[in-house]
């Protein structure tokens, strides 16, 4: 009796250590499905967190660019109303001078000094747009230069 009672007691162990090796495996299980569950949501931030980032810098980019288009097209508006408004003026000088001389034929030195002053302001006019045009294409290769950048930062962090 001792015995079989021994052969029990061995046998309700030899289940007992199986029921428990069986709990361990389903609780490694478990924790190995837990950990791969918490990579894989630290990958799918990881990769929400990076697309956030490049579509934050993608639209930076497309405001920077429609600032310079914008800007570019305003001076080129800009830029046609002075010349507009300064034909204008010339033309309309042009009449008051024509209409001056056929009135007064004495007063002609004073429209040739008069004449004189507008091809000096016309002048500086000129070389003014002129460097009003080149401040303006530098400050476009500034701008295109610092996009570049941008650009190229963008393709380091990718």
């Amino acid at each position: 009796m001792k015995e079989e009672k021994e052969r029990e007691v061995a046998r309700l162990r030899e289940l007992q250590e199986k029921a428990a090796d069986r709990q361990a495996e389903i609780d490694a299980l478990r924790a190995k499905r837990a950990f791969e569950e918490g990579e894989r949501q630290a990958r799918d931030k990881e990769r929400r967190d990076l697309e956030h980032k490049q579509k934050v810098l993608r639209d930076l980019e497309d405001a920077r660019q429609r600032q310079f288009l914008e800007r570019e097209q305003r001076l080129a508006e800009q830029a046609k109303q002075e010349r507009d408004e300064f034909l204008r003026i010339i033309h309309k000088q042009k009449e008051v001078e024509e209409q001056e001389r056929r009135i007064e034929e004495e007063k002609k030195e004073v429209l040739k000094k008069h004449s004189l002053q507008l091809r000096t302001q016309i002048q500086q006019n000129d070389d003014k747009g002129k460097q009003d045009r080149l401040d303006y294409l530098e400050e476009g290769r500034k701008i295109r230069q610092k996009i570049d950048e941008e650009r190229r930062k963008i393709e380091a962090i990718k």
